[in-house]
């Protein structure tokens, strides 16, 4: 079975149920109960529970409606970064997409020479995916990031230029604040994936020469 962080689960042999708020080793998680107490476990002891729905899944949901190029959204590809709804101390990172267009993403973690794919599918217009989660407290020791993304639309519009995010996330990178993510329906970190367009100005060009 495959756990993650976040995941309801219930226990096996005992009436006991909460969240899952840290993988211990490839057979041992922690599982938070509704005291905030956390109880080591073998992952082969707790069952999933399926009815519990995160806000995100729902968002992924809808229909990939074509959008007239009139009203063509090109510009809003982020990397956001929440704290799990019922646990603080997990973190969790989704691609948000508030294009027009479909995007194609691969989320790659590396750590120590050592990778593993995370995350590949594709991201509706208009919605979020979430691609990874981790332990807050180990934030200065989160592997590095690989993300790749390409846009697709059935619209006459030109796709974008690939996306590519290859950086680790450091603790300064969230000493602003947090900002509320509309599609997420919280407050989170934004770091927003596409580069912004070097325009050149001819005169200033020019002027650069004969100085």
């Amino acid at each position: 079975m495959d756990l993650k962080l976040g995941d309801f689960v219930r226990f096996v042999d005992e009436n006991i149920e909460g969240y899952i708020t840290r993988i211990i080793d490839k057979d041992t998680i922690g599982v938070t109960d509704s005291n905030d107490f956390e109880i080591p476990v073998l992952a082969s002891k707790v069952t999933l529970v399926h009815g519990d729905v995160h806000d995100n899944d729902i968002v992924n949901n809808k229909p990939n409606v074509v959008t007239p190029q009139a009203e063509f959204k090109k510009e809003g590809i982020y990397l956001a970064l929440v704290a799990d709804q019922h646990s603080t101390s997990v973190a969790h990172f989704h691609i948000i997409n508030e294009t027009s267009y479909q995007l194609l993403a691969s989320f790659t973690t590396e750590k120590q020479d050592t990778f593993k794919g995370e995350f590949a599918g594709t991201i509706a217009p208009n919605s979020t995916k979430r691609v990874y989660s981790a332990q807050l407290a180990d934030i200065q020791i989160w592997p590095k990031f690989r993300l790749e993304i390409l846009t697709s639309t059935t619209a006459n519009v030109e796709p974008k230029a690939p996306v590519i995010f290859h950086k680790s996330i450091k603790g300064k990178d969230l000493s602003v604040a947090k900002e509320e993510i509309t599609l997420l329906k919280q407050k989170g970190w934004l770091i927003k994936l596409e580069e912004p367009k070097v325009g050149i100005d001819a005169e200033k060009l020019k002027a650069s020469f004969f100085r």
